[in-house]
């Protein structure tokens, strides 16, 4: 793959360049665009982070969860922080994702498309495009990949040179997934290990323990009749994908890549992007850049989606209506999605449209506290993703998967779950530089709720 070939794309008035020309939003200001410049041409020659073939098996695989044939779990931090960099921060998000995703896979009894929000969630969008404190304004924080966190001029500047650290940061990662992935870490016996040693310190034990026995026992059976570690690949390894939001264009246009053996382009930074509820103006830059790669994609969908304009973005971004092409991310709201979301489904199924609908209860329910610090509750993400399977079933399509924000550290940002954290234990270990995640325990325990989801799911198919 490079980035000189001659290509065949299928929209000819499309370059990887051509977003340069329309309106942009969420953009950073860098002081030095010669600097910028010469960043970008410094990535460019750099090799790909992810190769086409795997973005490939990723759209089949996300098809077969539009069809309801799979499940897909995208999970990790709001925003990566360059200081996290670390092999057991790794490990750990990427364990606690394998363990929702046995649990899921054993509830919705399809397979669960693993999709991280790691190795490249550098950007975040922002409200304001400046943070004053103390009478003081500087440039808001736009993630690590742009600029600091740390309220000072220096800090706040824009650096094209952090571009690059972003670059070799997410191949570290990279790197390390996939040994995870095939090097026996993910092994199916091992996972649910995990789980038992959850199922039994957490309070909703008796709940949990009926699920648990029942995949030990299929385990069991399974070695019985001679499928092991050993003899079945399928129980030691797993595909795990990436995926970021494409925020930031000049990172994403120097990492685009022709595949040798399509003359297609693809976006190398990740297997999977996807537009932000900020930067889905149908003539802007993010839109533009994004219909022209042929990786599977995502857009948010939030409260101020009208259907008219969906369907518009649709034709633009999935003209073809390829399987596993286009993943809709709904982010409403608890108090909202009963509201929004069923007239979204109908007219996208009366135009015979069939992307992946997940669900991203996370953005909706942010809440402020008197504290002034961001947190959710636990419950508020809960109702928002049981009444979004209620209305695919009510609508008659497919609720084909979650989106989640978390981590696999013991932190304390979001309120509730089964141990009740409430807003006095947030300042125990608030650590997040953007939104508020799950923690561990809270990851694991709305899985093995959403497995419930897709058990009751399962049986209400086979007596339909």
């Amino acid at each position: 793959m490079d980035s000189t070939t001659p290509v065949r794309t299928g929209n000819e008035d499309w370059t990887p360049d051509s977003w340069r020309n329309c309106p942009i939003r969420q953009v950073p200001s860098y002081p030095d665009e010669a600097a910028l410049a010469a960043m970008e041409a410094r990535l460019t020659r750099f090799p790909p982070l992810v190769f086409a073939g795997e973005a490939r098996r990723l759209k089949t695989q996300l098809g077969l969860a539009a069809s309801g044939q799979a499940f897909v779990l995208q999970g990790g931090d709001c925003a990566e922080s360059f200081g996290d960099f670390t092999a057991n921060v790794i490990r750990d998000t990427f364990r606690v994702l394998l363990q929702m995703a046995v649990v899921l896979t054993f509830g919705g009894a399809v397979p669960v498309v693993k999709l991280g929000r790691m190795a490249g969630q550098f950007a975040k969008p922002r409200s304001s495009d400046t943070e004053t404190v103390d009478g003081v304004s500087l440039p808001s924080y736009r993630g690590d990949i742009v600029n600091g966190p740390e309220f000072s001029a220096a800090a706040r500047l824009p650096d094209p040179k952090r571009m690059e650290f972003g670059y070799f940061q997410s191949a570290g990662t990279l790197n390390l997934l996939r040994a995870f992935a095939s090097g026996g870490y993910a092994d199916l016996h091992e996972v649910h290990r995990w789980n038992l040693e959850f199922v039994q310190r957490s309070p909703l034990v008796d709940r949990y323990r009926d699920l648990a026995g029942r995949i030990d026992e299929t385990l069991s059976f399974m070695g019985a009749c001679g499928l092991t570690s050993i003899s079945a690949p399928q129980i030691r390894e797993t595909d795990f994908y990436t995926s970021h939001e494409s925020l930031l264009l000049p990172y994403e246009q120097a990492l685009t890549r022709i595949d040798s053996t399509t003359g297609d382009h693809y976006a190398c930074s990740a297997h999977f992007l996807w537009i932000g509820d900020r930067t889905r103006q149908l003539e802007g830059a993010h839109v533009e850049f994004m219909r022209g790669i042929k990786n599977p994609i995502g857009m948010k969908v939030g409260p101020s989606m009208e259907k008219d304009d969906l369907l518009r973005l649709m034709d633009r971004l999935d003209p073809h209506n390829e399987p596993g092409r286009l993943t809709l991310i709904t982010r409403m709201g608890a108090d909202k999605v009963g509201d929004k979301l069923p007239s979204l489904l109908r007219a996208v199924k009366q135009a015979g449209r069939s992307p992946v609908w997940l669900c991203d209860p996370m953005h909706g329910n942010t809440v402020s506290t008197a504290q002034k610090l961001k947190t959710r509750r636990f419950d508020s993400i809960v109702s928002e993703l049981r009444d979004f399977f209620a209305i695919h079933d009510a609508e008659g399509t497919i609720a084909g998967g979650a989106h989640v924000e978390m981590t696999g550290q013991d932190v304390t940002e979001c309120v509730g779950g089964a141990r009740g954290l409430s807003e006095t234990d947030l300042g125990s270990r608030y650590e997040t530089f953007c939104d508020p995640r799950l923690n561990a325990e809270q990851s694991l325990e709305l899985a093995f709720l959403l497995a419930e989801q897709l058990k009751a799911r399962r049986a209400q198919r086979r007596t339909a």
